[in-house]
């Protein structure tokens, strides 16, 4: 999920970083006539400009800026209520809403701490069982709390106690690699799993919203587990142990982790509905029930009185900042393609970016590329609303089905080149105590290893399953 930046005190002057981009985007909006936009598509840029500015820098509190989308789109009347606040209605964002409920139901009933912390505690043999056991824990709870924030907050408590058990005090290199371990892995490996990360659902959320694109839970598990999950995690591993090599010394117990009190029928009634869930979700190609709808009716299950695990009261504990911004950017995206902008801005990327019918491979990485660098002006998260109204005019030019198109930006945002691109590493970083300069050292490595070895071997599994 998305980090909120906190809002600014009273009477602080306003972010230099807000007023920059509000400059930029009125200069935009006078000069569009002169670089031949009509006046909605200059109306459309400026606004553009100025929200995704804001949510990728943090120039403003996110919230205040999806608000602002939303004010600045009805006020100028760039695009009608229902193309503005059509986010609202889209499956993406019910089910990051219905994630959020299932994932406060395992954090309050004690379910999460009572499947990490036995695993936990298993991991330390050595160091580099210690790492790729927080890897696969981290990626193994992505598919039963659809929340990264949620599984972040659950797991660096966690494995500090674990790292101060086994010797890895704070400044060790070890904890360093612990702490990146749960933060790479929870953003990055669970971009192969549908449901699991906030830049997946923008982007299925688009594509449905733009082109009525739906997508499965099981082919989507099977199209990028391999590599972005399984392979990606192994790469991972490895990199930190090379990036950050340590030696256990255990000092003590395991006593900083609470002992979890005897399973309560809650948990077993929780443990029930998640069960359910991830099979309905796995077999949504057999009962044509989308991801959105499986998820909300566990999150009614989940807070329904008596059956239920959590009180209704528990709603107000959700973060309604993380899916209003989620509205806002399929609003945003929305908005793009009505007025034309997401056309006239794919014409101007496939003027630069090398594409031709005759090259599957130059077109693949190309576009992985392209997706990875956009990430970089609009986050992760961001990616998709920049990317997705583009994917018809790259189909039509390279021969690769939309759907194909579409997706191949997963690998892109999926290859994190600085921290900030994606929030929930930033969290674990800070909730870890780790330095920023280290999180880059480890993403800028990994994101050159992903482009030069995972990239052609995603191109290869693609081919082998006929997605290409």
């Amino acid at each position: 999920m998305t980090m909120t930046v906190p809002a600014p005190r009273t009477g602080q002057a306003i972010s230099w970083r807000f007023l920059l981009l509000a400059f930029l985007a009125a200069l935009l909006l006078l000069a569009g006539q002169s670089i031949n936009l009509t006046p909605q598509v200059a109306l459309a840029a400026s606004i553009g400009l100025l929200c995704m500015g804001c949510w990728a820098t943090g120039a403003i509190p996110e919230i205040l800026t999806t608000l602002m989308f939303f004010a600045l789109a009805m006020l100028t009347a760039v695009a009608p209520a229902p193309v503005v606040f059509s986010g609202f209605a889209s499956s993406a964002f019910w089910l990051v809403l219905s994630g959020m409920i299932v994932g406060l139901a395992i954090s309050k009933t004690g379910l999460g701490v009572r499947i990490a912390q036995p695993l936990a505690q298993a991991l330390s043999k050595s160091y580099a069982s210690v790492i790729a056991g927080v890897v696969a824990l981290s990626y193994g709870l992505s598919f039963l709390m659809p929340s990264n924030m949620g599984r972040i907050s659950l797991l660096i408590p966690i494995m500090l106690a674990l790292a101060d058990h086994v010797g890895l005090g704070p400044g060790r290199p070890g904890r360093t690699g612990v702490v990146l371990a749960v933060g790479f892995a929870t953003f990055m490996l669970s971009t192969s799993i549908l449901p699991a990360n906030v830049p997946n659902l923008v982007m299925a959320g688009a594509a449905e919203t733009i082109y009525g694109l739906h997508f499965s839970y099981l082919p989507y598990l099977l199209l990028h587990a391999p590599v972005l999950g399984l392979l990606k995690g192994v790469v991972l591993v490895l990199l930190i142990l090379w990036l950050f090599p340590d030696r256990l010394s255990p000092v003590r117990e395991l006593e900083t982790v609470a002992q979890p009190a005897p399973i309560t029928a809650k948990e077993i009634r929780l443990v029930g509905i998640l069960a359910i869930t991830l099979v309905l979700w796995m077999t949504d190609a057999i009962h044509h029930i989308q991801p959105a709808w499986i998820g909300l009716a566990s999150a009614v299950v989940c807070l329904m009185p008596r059956i239920g695990v959590i009180e209704p009261e528990s709603f107000a504990n959700i973060n309604f900042r993380t899916v209003f911004y989620v509205a806002g950017l399929l609003g945003l995206v929305a908005t793009v393609d009505h007025t034309g902008l997401g056309q006239l801005l794919g014409r101007f990327l496939l003027n630069v970016v090398p594409l031709g019918p005759d090259a599957p491979f130059a077109n693949f990485a190309a576009l992985v590329g392209l997706a990875s660098s956009l990430s970089l002006v609009g986050t992760a998260n961001g990616e998709p609303a920049l990317f997705t109204p583009m994917a018809r005019h790259i189909s039509a030019i390279t021969g690769f089905n939309l759907s194909t198109v579409v997706m191949t930006q997963v690998i892109g945002f999926s290859t994190v080149i600085f921290p900030y691109q994606a929030p929930p590493i930033i969290v674990a970083i800070e909730l870890g105590g780790v330095s920023i300069a280290a999180a880059t050292r480890l993403a800028l490595i990994l994101a050159l290893v992903s482009l030069v070895l995972l990239v052609p071997l995603n191109y290869l599994w693609w081919r082998l399953l006929g997605a290409l």
